[in-house]
């Protein structure tokens, strides 16, 4: 049992630290006077009780964490954090642990995916908690944590790597660890301050710009409005969210070397970028011929307005709507969810397998039929000139393979339970790719309170699995990751 005490130590601090952005929304709550400060109250105290509680039953223990404990605390992060994030919505909704814990888990993993409704009447102070959670989420609980973990003398580069999405990491961004984490909370910070500025400049109030700004920023979906984005009507707002989930769809990393180098280089450079906006933009100008073509919009430019802004909001994993694109013939429905499996890139807030992964994939694929034809050649995969190497090439596939096995196992679950299959197919893959809202009866006019405490269930583990990347989660449950 004692090998475990630095991770409760660990997880302690976390935990207070977590309490403290418990008091924004709880402070907020005072401040306005909506009725909701006694639940924040709460919440907090319970939430920072239990992690000194943690912290000081353990905090002799200052060995550093190997690779093995960084995997265990990402898992129990990622897996307890949501049950402490649903107590103010249990005290202040009196919903179900079941549908809080949903609630919280979509926030924390930047799904956006939602049992609530009445959104409109909501205490400001919940709705802000809901989308202060998306932006918490969306960069990511644990790489703002290994900024402080030195302060408390043990390093964070286990959980980061355990954290960081994609194949391939960025390993030498700054020399230590906890500059990386600062680097891109920073820029992360002051896209979050842009995106609001451009939320209020184009017409919302001061505080939907803000959380609106939670929400798109970390790629989430919540929204103050039950009718999403649908409820300002304005073109405006649709092209800030386009253009803010555009940019949090690209690899931070990226974003903070152009930062740090003040140069436009690094995006010339990184090579998702090319397949990330070309699919976005072809799978537009596809989609809004196919409508046109099918009498669902009389002009193009009304076609363009709404599809762009449903393949990017889809595509990144936003999930913020316009219109009830549940009304559109369901290949292009499918396609603008197939588009969210794979779309954003790696080291961004968004959901799926990453653009990387799919890259490597098709090179992948390309090479073999090469080989085929031409047995004796010499043709490796390439990433931006750079031959991708047997062992990346190999996880990829592994990952690809259990990404699909995932959906499907889930997608039977779902079914078995009793739901139709257009329902139970999209909602696991909505919540497995972080993406929110589904088809069918989770559609973007519904939500998933139409789902039983069984379903729901299985759609919270598919959050935590997709955010988590799979193999993250898998790995603690194997038996060898317990064997000494």
């Amino acid at each position: 049992m004692n090998r475990f005490y630095p991770l409760v130590r660990v997880f302690g601090a976390l935990l207070m630290g977590f309490a403290l952005c418990l008091a924004v929304p709880m402070g907020l709550s005072w401040y306005l006077g909506d009725g909701a400060h006694s639940a924040f109250d709460e919440a907090f105290l319970l939430t920072l009780a239990t992690g000194a509680g943690l912290y000081f039953t353990a905090r002799r223990e200052k060995r550093e964490l190997k690779v093995r404990d960084g995997f265990l605390l990402v898992v129990v992060i990622w897996t307890l954090l949501p049950v402490f994030a649903a107590l103010p919505l249990i005290l202040q909704l009196n919903i179900s642990f079941t549908d809080a814990y949903f609630e919280a888990m979509s926030g924390l993993t930047a799904t956006g995916a939602t049992v609530l409704t009445g959104l409109d009447h909501m205490p400001l102070s919940i709705n802000f908690w809901r989308t202060f959670m998306h932006w918490i989420g969306g960069m990511g609980v644990v790489v703002l944590a290994v900024a402080i973990l030195p302060l408390l003398g043990i390093g964070g580069r286990q959980m980061f790597k355990a954290e960081t999405p994609g194949p391939m990491k960025e390993s030498g961004l700054t020399p230590r660890i906890a500059e990386t984490a600062k680097g891109l909370w920073k820029v992360y910070f002051l896209f979050t301050v842009l995106c609001t500025l451009a939320y209020w400049h184009a017409g919302m109030g001061g505080w939907d710009a803000l959380m609106h700004a939670f929400s798109t920023m970390g790629l989430g979906g919540f929204s103050t409005r039950d009718a999403s984005l649908a409820h300002y009507e304005s073109l405006e707002i649709e092209m800030v969210a386009i253009s803010f989930a555009l940019i949090s769809g690209i690899n931070y990393a990226t974003h903070y070397m152009a930062f740090a180098g003040h140069s436009f280089a690094p995006y010339r450079r990184d090579p998702e970028l090319p397949y990330f906006l070309g699919v976005l933009a072809l799978s537009t100008l596809a989609l809004s011929a196919y409508l046109i073509y099918l009498d669902v919009f009389a002009d193009l430019m009304t076609a363009l307005r709404y599809v762009a802004f449903h393949v990017v909001s889809l595509s990144t994993s936003l999930g913020l709507a316009t219109t009830d694109y549940g009304q559109w013939p369901m290949f292009a429905q499918l396609w603008m969810l197939f588009l969210g499996s794979f779309a954003a890139c790696s080291g961004s807030t968004g959901g799926g397998i990453k653009m990387i992964r799919a890259m490597i994939l098709y090179k992948q694929v390309y090479r073999e039929l090469v080989l085929a034809m031409h047995p004796r050649a010499v043709y490796p995969a390439r990433i931006a000139g750079a031959p991708v190497t047997p062992q990346i090439i190999a996880a990829v596939m592994a990952f690809g393979f259990i990404y699909m096995v995932s959906i499907v196992s889930l997608t039977l679950l779902m079914s078995a339970s009793g739901l139709d299959i257009l329902t139970g197919f999209s909602a696991v893959v909505a919540t497995i790719n972080n993406t929110g809202p589904g088809l069918n009866l989770v559609g973007p006019t519904s939500n998933f309170g139409v789902l039983s405490d069984f379903q729901t269930w299985v759609c919270s583990f598919a959050m935590l699995l997709g955010r988590l990347e799979i193999f993250t989660l898998l790995v603690v449950l194997t038996p060898a990751f317990w064997r000494r």
